[in-house]
């Protein structure tokens, strides 16, 4: 029981794994912003192609057929 002791002591006033545990907090904040980021540019640029693509069709323009 000592030695079980002695060994969860020894753990607790490592510093190796308060430094992980601080850069895994970081770097899933880091991916949640992203993950975010994308997501709002995403929705907002299918926004912007779905509004470009009724102007186009609504205009009577349409892509040139490719060359044969």
């Amino acid at each position: 029981m000592k030695a079980f002791v002695s060994k969860v002591s020894a753990f607790a006033h490592e510093e190796d794994g308060v430094a992980l545990t601080e850069y895994l907090i970081l770097l899933g904040l880091l991916v949640g912003g992203v993950v975010a980021t994308v997501s709002t540019a995403g929705d907002n640029l299918n926004t912007a192609w779905s509004g470009w693509a009724t102007w186009f069709t609504g205009a009577g323009l349409v892509a040139p057929a490719p060359p044969a």
